[in-house]
């Protein structure tokens, strides 16, 4: 008889997993009630749950559906061919579904076998750091999963099973709101647990708490705590300098990022998602995958955004090839023996400003909304002179801009777009070898990925997304 993985009740439980920079694979799979003995044991649950996130879930799927990014003639690959021209159908298993609620049964475990283990007295401030970072994380996954599969970014729309404990059971869609509620919980407790001076980037620490809030505080339109929480996160890490910037995306500067996933040899490798290995030492030798689109490398002023030229190349040697020329570069490193293996930076003091930015819109604050603005743009673009905006209309609509260049790449696109119920359109040029695919409206059922069929034949409790059919 067939059987199906549900993933949101995985059981599967990573006894050994990486060292405190992630740079160990987990090496076996074992029963968890044998697995914790001591708080070092905590601490190796916790490393093998960070160990499951990849590129794939967190960046990958959002920037093949979006318009930052086109599919050149030269990919021959086949690698997500479907998803970019919008093909997708409920037998889809989007890696952010399982990858996530597998994390989440790793981090439940070792969160209740914390309560159980030996703890020496010199270990209690340790331990409760471990539980913060495992409330934390397991607030991080359930966002990506709402921000993924929520049918509406709605109080009372679908969203997703919230899973605060290791069973094998059958639950159903919380609505956006409840999962939402659950999400602020975790972030709340965790942020009492972790202590003010840990700052490894590789880990949640207490100022990417503030800055995970924030974000959520975004999608739940709490301009309020959106403010508080984004200002938080600003307050503990400033922007990154002109001259730092561009070394971030060459893991040479850990400058404004919050936190990152660390990315060592055997680990998926994000910068091979846009070129070919080497691409940089042989440009007329390599493939680009997916390229920037025309739509998002025409808002740059190329030659003083820094921004620009790290994530950006313009290659006429390939235009006169007749290749595309807008090259994606923001993922390639400074090892040339592994140039598309780069660390997956997740949160950034940049998102918070454009946060703080868009909520300061919305209280009806428009001084202070172009403030964060105008001073993010300075610490981006040479010569920047502020600029004002006629209302708060016209200032959401410079966020909305700055964010598709400040966070190209990075996961986010498709959301933004989600959030304001906004078209995903691209120009005729990017669209070349989409089949078609240049308008996706909120009312495809397309515009929001589907739940898996596997997971609802598992699970007659769980409720696909409208539009699409199980099979």
């Amino acid at each position: 008889m067939k059987k199906y993985f549900l993933y949101i009740t995985a059981i599967t439980f990573a006894a050994s997993a990486c060292n405190k920079q992630l740079d160990l694979r987990p090496s076996d799979y074992i029963d968890p009630e044998g697995a914790y003995q001591n708080v070092e044991d905590v601490n190796q649950g916790l490393l093998g749950a960070y160990s499951i996130l990849s590129y794939y879930s967190s960046i990958r799927y959002t920037s093949l559906i979006t318009d930052e990014n086109m599919l050149p003639s030269e990919n021959s690959t086949g690698s997500g061919f479907a998803t970019h021209r919008w093909q997708y159908d409920g037998s889809f298993l989007h890696d952010a579904w399982k990858d996530n609620y597998i994390a989440i049964d790793r981090l439940n475990r070792a969160l209740s076998a914390s309560r159980k283990v030996a703890v020496l007295p010199s270990q209690h401030e340790a331990l409760a750091q471990y539980q913060g970072e495992l409330l934390a994380l397991r607030a991080y996954c359930h966002l990506e999963l709402v921000r993924n599969f929520a049918e509406k970014y709605e109080p009372a729309a679908m969203g997703v099973p919230y899973m605060d404990s290791s069973y094998i059971g059958k639950p159903a869609r919380l609505s956006f709101g409840q999962t939402m509620a659950k999400i602020n919980e975790d972030l709340a407790a965790a942020k009492g647990l972790i202590p003010g001076g840990f700052d490894d980037r590789t880990r949640i620490t207490k100022a990417a708490v503030s800055a995970l809030q924030a974000r959520v505080a975004l999608y739940e339109k709490n301009w309020d705590n959106a403010i508080t929480f984004a200002t938080e996160a600003i307050t503990a890490l400033p922007l990154a300098t002109r001259t730092q910037f561009p070394q971030i995306w060459k893991d040479n500067s850990t400058a404004e990022v919050f936190w990152k996933l660390k990315r060592v040899t055997g680990d998926e490798e994000i910068g091979g998602f846009y070129t070919q290995a080497g691409f940089l030492d042989n440009p007329a030798g390599r493939r680009v995958y997916y390229a920037a689109s025309y739509k998002l490398t025409n808002l740059f002023d190329k030659v003083n955004d820094i921004r620009f030229s790290s994530y950006i190349t313009i290659d006429p040697g390939r235009l006169a090839a007749g290749n595309v020329p807008n090259v994606v570069v923001k993922y390639i490193g400074a090892n040339a023996s592994a140039s598309n293996l780069v660390d997956v930076k997740l949160l950034r003091t940049g998102e918070m400003y454009l946060i703080r930015a868009e909520a300061y819109a919305e209280k009806t604050q428009p001084g202070l909304a172009a403030d964060d603005l105008n001073n993010l743009r300075a610490a981006r673009i040479a010569g920047y002179v502020p600029q004002t905006f006629a209302d708060k209309a016209a200032i959401i609509a410079a966020v909305y801009t700055e964010r598709f260049k400040e966070l190209a790449f990075e996961g986010h696109r498709h959301f933004d777009l989600r959030r304001r119920d906004m078209n995903i359109s691209r120009n005729p040029q990017d669209a070349v070898n989409a089949l078609g695919a240049v308008l996706l409206t909120p009312n495809d059922a397309e515009y929001v990925f589907p739940i898996p069929n596997s997971e609802l034949r598992a699970n007659p409790n769980m409720k696909q997304n409208p539009g699409y059919v199980n099979k």
